[in-house]
C-alpha cells in the first residue's frame, strides 16, 4: 500500500512539474491583451458613450 502510495505521488509531482508552463510567455500575452484593449476602448470612446446613452434612454422611455 505504501508503496502505492509514494508511486502515486511521483506521478503527481511529475505532471505538476511539467504542465507549470511558460510564466514569461502569459505574462507578455496578458500585457498585450491589457494594451490591444485599453487601445481599443480609447479609440471606441465616443462610440460606446453613445451606444450606452441610447440603451439608457430606451430604458427610461419604458
Amino acid at each position: 500500500m505504501n508503496h502505492a502510495v509514494e508511486t502515486l505521488r511521483r506521478l503527481f509531482s511529475a505532471v505538476h512539474h511539467e504542465q507549470r508552463g511558460d510564466v514569461p510567455g502569459w505574462v507578455m500575452i496578458t500585457l498585450m491583451s491589457a494594451v490591444l484593449v485599453a487601445g481599443l476602448l480609447i479609440l471606441a470612446q465616443d462610440a460606446f458613450r453613445d451606444l450606452f446613452e441610447q440603451a439608457i434612454s430606451q430604458v427610461s422611455q419604458s
